[in-house]
């Protein structure tokens, strides 16, 4: 009996061995998959460990950070909520799990970590971001900046990506099956990628591998075409660590990328330079020229760098050596990874980036620059060109509005999709408000901008010191612009929009206002005072007579007015019209000596109580306010745009 329990207990010992080597293989396996970035490999290694209750807290952490770097942010979400509340876990989760939850759409769970994390991590730029005055920043895009897009014809089960357009040839990299042979990578379990061409705008034409021994058994990707100073056509590309059919440091496990570039000699392309800026040691790819030949931007995660990987520069110079390598800066970069470089004709750099307030994973972004062409600020696209998912490869043909990008977004054919897509670009209506008499600009004019089918106003706005304005408008509409300025009576501008080019981005309509004939309006008079029973121009009442001055002798030189003084009904007639005429004395007197020239006052007079403006007849039916409505100077225009004719002959 004992020997039985011995051999009992020692089967039990074994077995026990057993079960642990066996678990512990999976989690050694998955370590090793990981490490060698074949996450799909690790995701089985670390699923069994899990089956098998066998180390769950390194299962999560590993199957949340798996699940994430193959953009698999919904998988990734059960994994980072079993191990987050952990205090052994590092505080870079906090961050990760806020990501995935605001991938996810669960914002106010992802402002919670990202609080959770400036805690421990205050400098780290990627927070201030994402978070703004303690809540949690909006994605900042222009709405009325619209794309439509649409799949690709050719894209296949597998991978597609990273056009560039070249004579009426699309170029593009992909690891489609039934082209590409050899073993898969472990990343995907696809094949290595190679480089395609296809004739752009023929939905029946087939990708074929271009011509050459630019591809290889490895990853080819990121192509794109520019001269060099010889003036002859070089191709730049992204590859593995092989260079001359020899295997640098990490060229199976794609741990450096490098930069070649080939050239075309009967008709194939051959590789003839290893870039001076590549480096055994770290990766550098996804090389773009600026229009103008004279720089190299590229993708790299050397040392002393921002983040995962940077965006950098280099200098072409005239015989075509290739500079250091410069840093875009902290504007673009961040601690995240920011690649695949484009440069528009205007030199506005486009990026796509999972560091910047987005909308998921990696989002495409664009540049803004200063007068010196400084990079300032970066603008998402906005959606459709982005979303939960990797977006990513924008490039824009000259016309800057068709070009393509690629997405691993849902609905495609294969894990990376390549997209159309048409821009609308924004529209906006500016101009200059001016007075239709002395043609100055008009500030504090009220634009409104309403929209006809539905009477509501879409703008408003006043104008600024120099008379302009600037709004955005849609296309396909029909509109009318409201002006209006209390010194100038209402007017109305129709426009339509639907024969507007899509190359215009700015509509110009100027409006003139005529000035209302009122001089009280016009000079913004307050009320002139005379003291009681007198005549004479009171200090206060000769601030207002200045306006009068600078209104005629100024704003509208050329104005002729008659001036006209009242009382209020109190006393009797013959008293209130001596008063009254003394009274339009000497503001005419004070108008003139003052500068306003004598023939462009026709007449002065005073009306005594003759001419009341309400029902008072004197004290006992009014009270002070009501009498003091009749008691007013006023200035009747005759003319207010210029006569020359008739201002010389009235002299």
């Amino acid at each position: 009996m004992k020997t039985f329990l011995k051999n009992l207990m020692l089967f039990a010992i074994v077995l026990f061995s057993q079960l642990m080597v066996a678990q512990y293989g999976a989690q050694k396996r998955g370590d090793y998959y990981f490490g060698q970035f074949a996450y799909t490999k690790a995701i089985g290694e670390y699923e069994k460990m899990l089956e098998k209750d066998f180390n769950q807290a390194h299962a999560h952490q590993r199957l949340a950070e798996c699940y994430l770097l193959t953009r698999n942010f919904k998988k990734s979400l059960p994994h980072f909520e079993a191990i987050i509340n952990n205090t052994s876990v590092p505080t870079d989760y906090y961050f990760k799990y806020a990501m995935a939850l605001y991938s996810d759409g669960q914002n106010k769970l992802a402002e919670k970590w990202l609080k959770e994390y400036k805690k421990y991590n205050k400098n780290d730029s990627r927070v201030r971001r994402f978070l703004k005055d303690g809540n949690l920043a909006s994605v900042v895009f222009n709405s009325r900046q619209r794309y439509d897009v649409k799949p690709a014809s050719f894209n296949s089960p597998e991978s597609d990506f990273g056009v560039f357009a070249h004579e009426g040839n699309l170029y593009f990299a992909s690891s489609r099956k039934d082209q590409v042979t050899g073993s898969e990578y472990g990343w995907n379990e696809e094949p290595w990628l190679d480089l395609f061409v296809i004739k752009e705008g023929n939905p029946d034409a087939i990708p074929e591998k271009i011509k050459g021994n630019v591809n290889t058994k490895f990853h080819e990707s990121s192509v794109i075409f520019t001269t060099d100073y010889k003036k002859d056509t070089v191709i730049y590309f992204t590859r593995n660590n092989y260079y001359n059919q020899k295997e640098g440091y990490g060229a199976e496990r794609e741990i450096n990328l490098k930069i070649f570039s080939a050239i075309k000699i009967d008709g194939e392309w051959l590789v003839n330079r290893n870039l001076r800026i590549n480096s055994d040691y770290y990766s550098t790819g996804h090389p773009y020229i600026s229009p103008d030949g004279r720089r190299l931007y590229y993708t790299s995660d050397r040392p002393g760098g921002m983040g995962g990987t940077d965006i950098y520069y280099s200098e072409i110079h005239e015989r075509g050596r290739i500079g250091p390598a410069i840093n875009v800066g902290p504007v673009v970069n961040t601690e995240s990874n920011e690649m695949f470089p484009f440069i528009n004709k205007e030199g506005n750099l486009f990026f796509s980036s999972d560091g910047h307030v987005g909308f998921g994973q990696l989002d495409i972004y664009s540049t803004v620059g200063d007068e010196d062409g400084q990079i300032i600020d970066v603008i998402n696209l906005g959606t459709p060109m982005n979303g939960p998912s990797d977006d990513f490869g924008y490039f824009a043909d000259e016309n800057g509005i068709t070009g393509y990008i690629s997405s691993n977004r849902e609905g495609g054919v294969g894990s990376d999709d390549i997209y159309e897509f048409k821009f609308t670009p924004s529209l906006s209506i500016e101009g200059f408000v001016t007075d239709g008499v002395n043609n100055q600009p008009l500030d504090q004019v009220q634009i409104t901008i309403v929209d006809q089918q539905t009477e509501t106003a879409v703008g408003e706005m006043m104008t600024d010191a120099n008379g302009y304005y600037k709004m955005f408008i849609n296309r396909n509409n029909n509109y009318r612009i409201d002006a209006v300025r209390k010194t100038h009576p209402h007017k109305s501008v129709y426009i339509n929009t639907f024969t507007t080019p899509l190359a215009t981005k700015v509509m110009r309509q100027d409006i003139v206002l005529e000035p209302i004939m009122d001089v009280k309006l016009l000079a913004d008079l307050n009320k002139i005072y005379f003291d009681f029973n007198k005549s004479d121009i009171r200090p206060d009442a000769a601030m207002e007579l200045d306006k009068v001055v600078k209104l005629m002798t100024v704003t509208y030189p050329q104005m002729i007015i008659k001036l006209e003084a009242h009382t209020d009904p109190v006393g009797s007639y013959a008293y209130n019209d001596a008063l009254s005429e003394r009274r339009a004395k000497s503001t005419y007197e004070y108008l003139i000596e003052h500068g306003v020239p004598q023939n462009h006052i026709v007449s002065y007079k005073g009306f005594g109580k003759r001419m009341l403006i309400n029902h008072c007849t004197g004290k006992q039916d009014c009270s002070p306010e009501e009498l003091e409505l009749n008691r007013r100077t006023e200035f009747p225009i005759i003319q207010i745009k210029g006569n020359k004719n008739t201002l010389v002959k009235s002299k």
